[in-house]
């Protein structure tokens, strides 16, 4: 049934204004003033914003790590996705050495197929680079679509690959038409540091951080940047934490180079006090990058506002804290990475970002969607409202407060991260290709529902100024 929005105001990348919206097959069909009803059923979104829906660059749903996996998969992250204001998702595919690359996709195809009730999409891991690597990258683009490939330059052991994987990797990318991300931290020199804190009997949550400095996470940017430039490649940070890295991102944008750079919510609103909580609750806060000083989220902000950041991923990466963070007691080690933030990701950027005067509307619809899209090769399909697009769209109320906490979060998680945290805006209603996901704040999606995209290739479709 064709579907009609009244009486909202629009807000995209670029503009904002009033304006109804005619969603008709899941598209966009027509934006106007005073657009004729017909037989469409009429959703009123007097007082609320329009958003465009948030695309979510950085998950890990249904994703082992130490000894476990992910309290949050493809069902329980996405559903917690939509009622935060988020449409489609990136996650992650890792892979492991000595197998193709197409086991892996094939895994993720798996965990997700029959679960998601939005849109998404895959990013791949690649660890080792030899002739079998290097024929399958381009069957995987053409293919599966997945046009993003990831590298770890940290955990050393487990996922950290070398700095000749990076170079090939960047080469490769650079041929096919394919962005390459990174994790941005010197691996080896956080492996030192680790075991030296464990020998002086360091093993408190507090130690991850200190021993995952931020000039670990400088360096590594620094060296990943000029390794593109090197390649004249192309390359995104995920999660940026500091200010080391945002000025190593700074440098090389001004050289000309193709760099672009992501933080989280995470990093800026949280800061490294929260490792030391008492009774071992900091160990709720132990992801990577690690939270830093407080210091540093004023640089964040600055950055995003500046455009020296140009997206908000949230690092989804959910684990129970009685359970599973409760395997690091006694050795931080062993406290799985990652936080509970798909859900918030959306409305804490408008919150601190929007009501707090830290950057214009218009920047937040590009820093949560429209800038993901257009990297990511989903372009106009996702990331703005026009006609043609699909019908992705958030009915935000602007003006509505509430506290942040894991007694009404749809998370799969035993704690909030940002729990207690008091936020204005909240999305109303969330519709994917024309369907409604939440509707007034009540999940009526279905599992199965998202479907898999296959995505274009970096530098397609688009001109120069959509991304740099």
């Amino acid at each position: 049934m064709k579907k009609l929005i009244k009486n909202g105001t629009i807000v995209t990348a670029t503009d904002l204004y009033e304006a109804d919206i005619l969603i008709e097959n899941g598209k966009v069909a027509a934006i106007g003033r005073n657009l004729s009803e017909g037989a469409a059923e009429i959703i009123d979104a007097q007082g609320a914003y329009v958003f465009p829906g948030g695309i979510d660059p950085h998950t890990h749903l249904d994703m082992p790590f130490g000894g476990t996996v992910t309290s949050d998969d493809f069902e329980t992250g996405t559903i917690a996705a939509a009622y935060g204001g988020t449409t489609t998702v990136i996650d992650f595919c890792l892979t492991n050495k000595g197998e193709p690359l197409k086991n892996a996709i094939q895994t993720w195809h798996k965990k997700s197929r029959d679960r998601a009730v939005i849109d998404y999409g895959f990013h791949l891991m690649i660890s080792e680079v030899n002739d079998h690597v290097l024929e399958e990258i381009p069957r995987v683009i053409e293919e599966e679509g997945i046009t993003s490939f990831k590298v770890f330059m940290a955990y050393k052991n487990v996922f950290q690959a070398d700095d000749e994987t990076l170079f090939r990797t960047l080469l490769t990318a650079k041929e096919h038409g394919a962005l390459v991300m990174v994790h941005a931290e010197n691996g080896d020199v956080i492996d030192f540091l680790v075991n030296k804190a464990l020998k002086e009997g360091n093993t408190d949550p507090i130690y991850h951080a200190l021993t995952r400095p931020p000039e670990v996470e400088g360096e590594a940017t620094g060296r990943a940047a000029q390794l593109t430039g090197l390649a004249d490649s192309q390359l995104y940070v995920v999660h940026v934490s500091c200010a080391e890295a945002v000025e190593r991102i700074e440098e090389a944008r001004k050289k000309g180079y193709q760099v672009w750079g992501e933080t989280c919510p995470q990093y800026l609103v949280l800061d490294q006090s929260y490792l030391e909580k008492p009774n071992f609750e900091g160990a709720k806060y132990v992801w990577s990058p690690p939270l830093r000083e407080k210091w540093n989220q004023e640089v964040l902000w600055n950055a995003l506002k500046n455009g020296q950041l140009q997206t908000l991923g949230s690092d989804q990466c959910s684990f129970n804290f009685k359970g599973q963070k409760e395997l690091g007691l006694g050795d931080f080690t062993k406290i799985p990475n990652g936080g509970p933030i798909i859900e918030d990701r959306f409305s804490l950027l408008f919150s601190e970002g929007v009501k707090k005067g830290r950057i214009s509307i218009n920047q937040f619809v590009d820093i949560v969607s429209t800038r993901i899209a257009k990297l990511f090769g989903l372009f106009p399909r996702k990331g703005t409202i026009a006609v043609g697009s699909d019908a992705d769209i958030v009915i935000f109320d602007p003006n509505k407060e509430r506290v942040i906490s894991a007694e009404t979060h749809h998370m799969n998680v035993d704690y909030s991260a940002f729990e207690g945290m008091k936020v204005t805006g909240e999305p109303i209603s969330v519709l994917s290709r024309g369907e409604f996901v939440i509707r007034e704040k009540e999940f009526v999606g279905k599992p199965g529902a998202g479907q898999y995209l296959k995505r274009d290739r970096f530098g397609s479709k688009k001109k120069a100024e959509q991304v740099l």
